[in-house]
C-alpha cells in the first residue's frame, strides 16, 4: 500500500513542488512557485548547523557576547558553522 504525502515548499509554503533528484541519498525538491525565493531544498536536514532555528540560535547568543567556541559547544556545531553565520548577518 502507497501513501501519498503532500510536500510542501518550506519557504513560500507552495505545494506546486515537483522531485528534484538526490543528493548523499536524500531527496531533493524543487518549488515551481515562480515568486519564491528558494528554488531547491530538502525536507531532512542532518546538518544541525543548517536548521534555521539553530541559526537564530547563533545570532542570539553572540548578542549575549558568547564567544564562538562556546556557541559551537553548546550548540553541537562546528566553529566554523558558526563564524560563517556571523559573517553574514554583520
Amino acid at each position: 500500500m502507497t501513501v501519498l504525502l503532500p510536500v510542501q515548499c518550506p519557504f513560500c509554503h507552495s505545494t506546486d513542488v515537483i522531485r528534484h533528484g538526490k543528493y548523499n541519498n536524500k531527496q531533493r525538491y524543487r518549488c515551481s512557485n515562480q515568486d519564491c525565493l528558494r528554488v531547491t531544498f530538502s525536507l531532512n536536514i542532518t546538518e544541525r548547523g543548517r536548521l534555521p532555528e539553530v541559526k537564530k540560535q547563533i545570532i542570539e547568543m553572540s548578542l549575549n557576547n558568547s564567544g564562538t567556541r562556546d556557541i559551537a559547544r553548546v550548540l553541537k556545531i562546528s566553529t566554523t558553522t558558526v563564524t560563517k553565520e556571523l559573517k553574514k548577518n554583520r
